[in-house]
């Protein structure tokens, strides 16, 4: 955590809550008194593209952070429950407790046929009204997230309380930290930028960035891979470009801004700047708690460039894991009163090819048929329809050309169904009047179906005509120049991921029940004795976490 230099000196010690406030938070509507005073700052932290899989594969591996995380209470078995499962989405759920069907987050990028613009594409965190923007080139925005979340909540009922976020992405910090953050901050490419405007940037910024900036100007030298990591050091070529993946070091020339955030580097970058935030900013040191928001991105830059199978993944997580234990020894130092939670926005794919070789026969890369401007184009010729007909991707959401007449968007409707429906390589393809009339899903995540999982990824004024779904296993890159492997399925791989409470003194406990990404901030408020009033939430608060009383009422 060295990358950015802060002095990070200790703390002056613990300091108890005034009994008033205390008493204000426990006696607030609909609180709960928590076992014992709440944490003077909560820190959430969420790593891209940490599936579940990753954490049972490596926890015996794990000696730093993770290891600390893995001695409190850990959920095997959490769930992104939903279909849509991207970063946007996922991060929505984190410190909301809702479901992207209510956070209105319902993908990274959906299509707006009636915004005035030419790109009709609209980024999950832009506001694309703004002049100028656009999907790709955008003014960052909280405009699209429809909730509170938990920051919000606490500073609705106590305005002194700290709202913080650090990310190597800005819709993950946006998610994250809502609508009324202190200070928020992730890499745009070139440095740690902010969408905050009449907000003094702390000192540690602009040391950060010139930190990083030194850094990206000389080479980075090869990870050093241990045991572990070298059994996993396979040369794969991939389909498509001939790039060989496998048996990488992360090692980065010089101004390579895409190595650096596909490496440790760039954690290492966005942990020391929270560190530098928490130690200016005095963070879990006021009279009423804090709340800090980190969204750790290199594990999904890792898995999108090289897939999660290889040794490039194994040298992340190991590296991470250091990175996190220094953060904490941190943490420890500064006297501060902390409470951690760990989860992730999703999990991931491997590449097909390695994924072959280990006996998953049906791995595959999409067919290009699917892609939605080749199927609409045959759907056109075929009914004799000129234009797009159909927008979208691969799979996800597809929408139909808003300019047809009612008659011929049915027409396309109904040959597009068909003809998604009978590739051997689509799951499902389900129509949006379809998916509306289907009940919110309330049993475990476990056991839903594909249309109970569209379900709560579905939002009637931003998600698509058509939600089409791959079979497992299909991933949807098929240009391997630049990335290797996704996400986004309907599938476990991407939906499972832990989420984990740690606090000091309190007992580790495994689970292996099936929860929700969902029932993170409900449980965290328990934990603060915060009223959850108005609005409700998809979510609740989970049983037997150590400090935690759950109200039922």
């Amino acid at each position: 955590m060295s990358v950015c230099g802060p002095n990070l000196a200790e703390g002056t010690g613990m300091r108890r809550f005034a009994l008033a406030v205390r008493a204000l938070l426990a006696t607030a509507a609909g609180a709960t008194p928590p076992l014992q005073p709440p944490p003077k700052l909560l820190i959430v932290i969420s790593i891209d593209q940490f599936s579940a899989d990753l954490w049972d594969e490596y926890r015996p591996q794990f000696t730093g952070g993770f290891a600390r995380l893995a001695s409190g209470t850990v959920f095997r078995n959490g769930y992104q429950s939903h279909a849509a499962t991207e970063t946007c989405p996922g991060h929505s759920t984190l410190l909301t407790g809702d479901r992207p069907a209510t956070t209105g987050i319902v993908a990274n990028i959906w299509t707006d046929q009636s915004v005035t613009r030419s790109d009709k594409s609209v980024y999950c965190a832009e506001d694309e009204l703004a002049s100028g923007s656009s999907s790709t080139a955008y003014k960052v925005s909280d405009k699209h997230l429809r909730v509170p979340t938990l920051g919000d909540r606490m500073k609705a009922v106590s305005p002194t309380s700290r709202n913080v976020a650090v990310s190597g992405k800005d819709r993950a910090a946006v998610m994250m930290s809502g609508h009324h953050p202190d200070q928020r901050w992730y890499w745009d490419g070139k440095q740690f930028a902010t969408d905050l405007t009449g907000v003094a940037p702390p000192r540690v910024v602009g040391a950060a960035n010139d930190a990083v900036r030194n850094l990206l100007s000389a080479p980075s030298q090869p990870l050093q891979p241990p045991p572990f990591c070298t059994a996993k050091a396979q040369p794969i070529t991939l389909e498509g470009s001939g790039k060989i993946v496998g048996n990488g070091t992360l090692a980065r020339a010089a101004g390579d801004a895409n190595a650096f955030r596909a490496s440790p580097e760039i954690d290492a970058a966005t942990l020391a700047l929270a560190a530098g935030l928490v130690q200016e900013m005095k963070l879990g040191s006021g009279s009423v708690s804090d709340l800090l928001a980190i969204s750790l991105s290199a594990t999904d830059y890792v898995g999108h460039t090289y897939g999660p199978g290889g040794q490039e993944m194994c040298l992340q997580l190991l590296e991470l894991d250091r990175e996190l234990g220094d953060f904490f020894a941190f943490l420890d130092r500064s006297g501060v009163d902390y409470a951690l939670a760990l989860s992730a926005d999703h999990g991931g794919l491997d590449i097909p090819e390695r994924l072959r070789l280990h006996g998953v026969a049906d791995a595959a890369r999409v067919d290009p048929a699917l892609a939605a401007s080749a199927m609409g184009k045959r759907i056109g010729q075929k009914l004799g329809l000129a234009g797009p007909v159909l927008i979208g991707e691969f799979s996800g959401d597809v929408f139909i050309d808003k300019d047809l007449k009612p008659t011929d968007r049915g027409r396309v409707l109904r040959e597009a169904l068909r003809e998604y429906r009978a590739h051997p390589q689509v799951a499902a393809a389900l129509s949006r009047d379809q998916i509306a009339k289907t009940p919110m899903p309330t049993a475990s995540p476990v056991g839903w179906s594909l249309v109970q999982k569209a379900r709560a990824s579905f939002d009637p004024e931003r998600s698509g005509d058509i939600v089409v779904m791959l079979k497992p296993h299909i991933t949807t890159i098929v240009d391997t120049s630049r990335y290797a492997s996704t996400h986004g399925s309907p599938w476990d791989y991407d939906r499972r991921v832990p989420i984990a409470f740690w606090r000091k003194g309190f007992p580790a406990a495994s689970r292996e029940d099936a929860v929700e990404t969902v029932d993170i901030m409900p449980t965290l408020a328990a934990m603060l004795g915060l009223p959850i009033t108005a609005p409700a939430v998809d979510g609740k608060c989970l049983d037997g976490v150590p400090g935690v009383v759950c109200s039922r009422r």
